[in-house]
């Protein structure tokens, strides 16, 4: 057997076993979730106060429409607080803020909105400035929202029910791509729609490991247990997850708790992006890897973890598997070419040429799964299953593009060279 074929059969088999895995889990667990969710809802007599904390760099142009629709939020106006963070912006969003807090404060009759600025110190230190305020204040759960962000008015009052489970310290949202707007941004809202199936189906794992910026709830109390946000390599939403996890606490997710959130539009800005998000994967991977294959973290440390970290090493395995044929064909022919000259290709259909080995057979059951789970995670996000472009898209490009920065963060790993943010 050839390396090409050994890499392909366990590429399928890992795919195949993964997502098989995801959906017998997805569809055991549907009734028990909604019996739970049901529970909690009757549980809920009164809603607790919240603190919303909003950090901004340069976001001048959607801190107002972050704001307004935090204000919007079907939540008792007067046990919700939300509060900018300008971590030292070179725009005027400061200036920006404090006109949107003071207009908007007035039209609520009810200073609900407050302002801050400090000197630039990165993300991190901006949601720690807002905790600190939110503690002093008493308040009992705090949440952040990224300040290009915005969310669904329901989104809070779904979120917190989860909370009557004392085990829960963080509750994570759904996220969807905003108003897409070319091909790559159709086919990030394909792929955000799954991650809106996987997250739903890890949180009935208890194996989530990214609270991510737009509108994550969290117990205060959480913070003077495990501490507050840390630099993380530029993905302080995902360490904090790996550190709630690590001290034996729960995470779950709200799969109907909507945020929509501005995605990059250019091919540059989605590789910077991705590439930092899977450099503080793996760098946060390491350094908390005391969690893998530990029966102590159940599914999260013995199947989520390391299924990440193969799939990762597969991907890449078969783009460099891939790129290594393309050439190979490419130089046989122009080798060719050179030898007896161009000749047109002859083609005729033959059913006898159709491929009906195994490999093929698996990959096209693989392919279907793959559909299967798109459409789930369209469906859970937009009621509906109707096949659509995004779908499309996804399907057809996605894996050429992301072993672009699966690749280059694996090599910033490897190198010890830090992703920068922007």
């Amino acid at each position: 057997m050839t390396f090409s074929s050994l890499l392909l059969y366990t590429s399928i088999f890992c795919g195949l076993y993964f997502q098989i895995f995801l959906l017998v889990t997805f569809f055991e667990a549907q009734g028990k979730e909604k019996r739970d969710r049901q529970l909690v809802q009757i549980k809920t007599s009164t809603l607790p106060t919240v603190s919303m904390i909003v950090p901004c760099w340069n976001e001048s142009k959607t801190v107002e429409n972050t704001l307004i629709s935090l204000l919007n939020l079907d939540y008792p106006k007067e046990k919700l607080s939300v509060l900018i963070v300008d971590d030292g912006s070179k725009d005027d969003t400061y200036a920006v803020a404090m006109q949107a807090a003071s207009r908007l404060n007035k039209q609520e009759g009810l200073a609900r909105i407050e302002v801050v600025t400090q000197k630039n110190g990165g993300k991190y230190t901006a949601l720690n400035r807002g905790i600190a305020i939110a503690q002093t204040k008493g308040t009992q759960f705090i949440g952040c929202l990224d300040a290009d962000s915005f969310v669904d008015k329901h989104a809070l009052v779904r979120m917190i029910p989860y909370f009557n489970n004392p085990e829960i310290m963080a509750v994570t949202p759904a996220m969807r791509v905003h108003e897409p707007k070319n091909i790559l941004q159709y086919i990030q809202r394909a792929e955000y729609n799954v991650g809106i199936f996987t997250k739903r189906v890890f949180g009935m794992l208890n194996s989530i490991y990214v609270t991510p910026g737009p509108f994550s709830i969290f117990r205060t109390s959480v913070f003077k247990q495990i501490g507050v946000f840390k630099e993380a390599h530029n993905t302080e939403d995902m360490e904090i997850a790996f550190r709630i996890q690590s001290f034996g606490h729960r995470i779950a997710n709200c799969h109907n708790a909507f945020v929509y959130t501005k995605t990059p539009e250019t091919i540059k800005k989605l590789h910077t992006q991705r590439t930092r998000w899977t450099y503080g994967f793996l760098k946060n991977a390491i350094d908390y890897k005391h969690i893998f294959f530990n029966k102590k973290y159940g599914h999260m440390g013995r199947f989520v973890l390391p299924a990440a970290i193969v799939g990762l090493a597969l991907s890449l395995a078969i783009a460099a598997d891939f790129i290594y044929h393309i050439v190979k064909s490419v130089t046989t022919t122009v080798h060719k070419i050179s030898i007896i000259g161009f000749t047109a290709p002859h083609f005729t259909f033959n059913w006898f040429f159709i491929n009906t080995e195994t490999t093929s057979i698996l990959a096209i059951v693989l392919l279907a799964i793959t559909i299967t789970i798109v459409t789930i995670g369209k469906y859970i996000a937009e009621g509906s299953a109707k096949p659509s472009r995004d779908m499309l898209y996804f399907i057809v490009f996605y894996g050429f593009l992301a072993p672009l920065w699966l690749s280059k963060a694996v090599y910033n790993v490897a190198l010890s060279r830090k992703t920068p943010w922007r």
